[in-house]
């Protein structure tokens, strides 16, 4: 007997195991959220070829494309399409206000039980949302890709290795592709994110602080044939600034004079032996002159007073925004 070919896995295997997962309270089964900037070369074809492989998933699938501000035809586009297809809505910005607005705004939109987000460049291929369904289907919350063998310039690659490498270990969770933007979610997970900024790069690790199940799976992924890559350096330093925020957030929302009372408590504590010193010296009989040594000590203390300030402070906003915190629930009876 011959090997079976990709299609009948597909049919045989992939596809059952991922129309388990397109179960759940959304107002259809399966919504496809795709944020556009200029892409008008592209997102025909992607819709059309969404279109297909939805079709064979279930009978209730949307897609729903976030225009962020595009100017090069985009929205019209879309309009064209939206008039012969029933199942494609759009939301277009009258400005360009970046990924995660799109996002946000998406996900506030989106009425599927299970929500596919991708890139509409065609980079993601629309061929891997079963497999991704039928991961989610065993119990995950949310399903990032891995591009595995990424079809990128080197400068893009290289620096998005350095990036996930850094969010792996500052975060605890290990995957391979953070940024990616072919992700499956369940509906609650991608509903609790607050996203803003650009908090997009870290929606698996916003999840997994939130106590979501995160996982990845290996996706193919294809040169850019139209348009041009919205990537900048800068994203990278910026980047770093966003882990760390989400990070506070996470671990010392509830507690921030612990963050801020231990940096005082090291300043206060060199600044003290500084001066406990100059003190020891002073009782020995030797006279006192102002000495850098000296005035490094009395910064330390002012600065060690400062942070457990900012810390008292802190405490009291989150102890007054207390009542509208949201508590994620996996089960209730």
């Amino acid at each position: 007997m011959s090997e079976p070919n990709e299609l009948e896995i597909l049919e045989k295997e992939i596809l059952p195991q991922a129309r388990r997962a397109l179960t759940g309270s959304g107002e259809v089964d399966l919504s496809v959220l795709i944020p556009a900037y200029n892409e008008v070369g592209s997102l025909a074809e992607l819709v059309h070829r969404l279109q297909d492989i939805l079709q064979r998933l279930t009978s209730s699938w949307e897609i729903l494309v976030v225009d962020d501000g595009s100017d090069d035809g985009t929205a019209e586009l879309l309009a064209e399409l939206a008039s012969s297809i029933e199942q494609l809505h759009y939301v277009s910005f009258r400005r360009n206000y970046g990924k995660s607005a799109a996002l946000s705004v998406g996900f506030e939109k989106a009425r599927g039980s299970v929500i596919i987000t991708m890139d509409a460049d065609l980079q993601d291929d629309p061929d891997e949302i079963p497999r991704m369904l039928a991961r989610l289907a065993e119990g995950w919350d949310l399903v990032s890709g891995w591009k595995q063998q990424r079809k990128d310039p080197f400068i893009k690659t290289s620096t998005s290795k350095i990036f996930n490498f850094v969010t792996s270990r500052m975060s605890g969770l290990h995957l391979h592709d953070f940024n990616c933007g072919f992700k499956a979610y369940r509906r609650e997970a991608a509903r609790s994110l607050r996203i803003y900024g650009e908090l997009h790069r870290y929606l698996p690790v916003m999840a997994h602080v939130q106590g979501y199940r995160v996982t990845e799976i290996p996706v193919r992924h294809h040169p850019r044939r139209h348009g041009v890559t919205k990537f900048g350096r800068e994203r990278f330093l910026n980047g770093v600034f966003d882990l760390l925020t989400i990070l506070f957030l996470s671990r010392r929302r509830h507690s921030p004079l612990h963050f801020f009372g231990r940096v005082g408590f090291a300043f206060g504590t060199v600044g003290f032996l500084i001066s406990l010193y100059f003190l020891v010296i002073w009782i020995g009989g030797a006279g006192l002159h102002m000495r850098p040594l000296m005035l490094l000590g009395i910064a330390f203390i002012l600065v060690a007073m400062q942070f457990f300030s900012l810390g008292l402070l802190a405490e009291l906003l989150v102890s007054s925004s207390h009542g509208n915190e949201n508590y994620q629930i996996r089960i209730e009876d």
